[in-house]
C-alpha cells in the first residue's frame, strides 16, 4: 500500500524538514474538517487561515494562493479515503467495486461530506478559467485517470459478458463520469435527488442486449 505522502500529489510546498512536512499535513487535516462543514464559500486565504486556526503567514509558507490551498485540500481528502480503502482491503475487506458500482459508491461517500462536494464542484468550475492553472492541471489529470480506470474495468466486463459490448468502453467511462458529476451538482441544488439509486440504474442500461429472436428470422 502506498503511504499518504507517496500517493498524494504535492500541491504547493511540502516543507523542508520532517517538522515542516508534519505541519503541512496538520494544516490540511484541519482544513478538511473546515470545508466539510462549510465548503468553499469564497472567503480569502486570510479568512481561511482564521477558520483553520493558523496564521496567514503559516498558510503562505506552504501555499501561494487560495486556489492552490483548495486544490491541496481536495487532493488530501481523496488520498485519505484511498488510503483508508486500501487498509480495509488489506484487512480482508471485499475487493474494489467495478465500473458503475465503483462510481456510485464514491458518490455516496462524497455526499456524506457536503462541503467537499461543494469544494469539488467549485474547483472544477474554476479549472475552466484561463488563470486557474493549478485547478486545470489537477482536475485534467484526475479526469484522465478516472476515465482510464473505468475504461479498463468496462473492457473486462465486456469481455466476460456482464455488460453490453456494442458501445466502446471509453465512451461508457466518459458518460458515467459525466452522470456522476452532474448528479452530484443536482444533489447540491436539491438534496432530494436520489443520487445512489439513479447512478446504480445506469448498470441496468449497460446490461447485455438480447440477440435477435431466431423464430423471427
Amino acid at each position: 500500500m502506498l503511504s499518504r505522502m507517496e500517493s498524494e500529489p504535492v500541491i504547493g510546498r511540502r516543507g523542508a524538514h520532517a517538522k515542516g512536512v508534519a505541519r503541512r499535513q496538520e494544516i490540511l487535516d484541519r482544513a478538511i474538517e473546515v470545508f466539510r462543514e462549510r465548503g468553499a464559500d469564497g472567503t480569502s486565504l486570510r479568512r481561511i487561515a482564521e477558520a483553520i486556526g493558523v496564521s496567514h503567514a503559516a498558510l503562505l509558507h506552504y501555499f501561494d494562493s487560495r486556489e492552490q490551498l483548495l486544490v491541496a485540500v481536495y487532493a488530501h481528502a481523496e488520498a485519505q479515503r484511498a488510503a483508508a480503502d486500501a487498509a480495509r482491503r488489506a484487512e480482508g475487506a471485499p475487493l474494489p467495486l467495478r465500473g458503475v458500482d465503483s462510481m456510485a459508491d464514491a458518490a455516496v461517500k462524497n455526499v456524506e461530506v457536503p462541503g467537499l462536494v461543494q469544494l469539488y464542484s467549485t474547483l472544477v468550475a474554476a479549472a475552466l478559467e484561463s488563470s486557474s492553472e493549478v485547478s486545470r492541471e489537477f482536475f485534467s489529470a484526475r479526469f484522465e485517470r478516472v476515465r482510464s480506470e473505468l475504461t479498463t474495468s468496462f473492457r473486462v466486463q465486456q469481455e466476460d459478458g456482464s455488460i453490453r459490448d456494442d458501445v466502446p468502453a471509453e465512451h461508457l467511462a466518459a458518460l458515467v463520469v459525466a452522470a456522476s458529476d452532474g448528479l452530484q451538482i443536482q444533489w447540491l441544488l436539491e438534496p432530494s435527488v436520489e443520487l445512489e439509486g439513479t447512478l446504480r440504474s445506469i448498470a441496468t442500461l449497460l446490461q447485455p442486449q438480447p440477440g435477435p429472436d431466431p423464430r423471427r428470422s
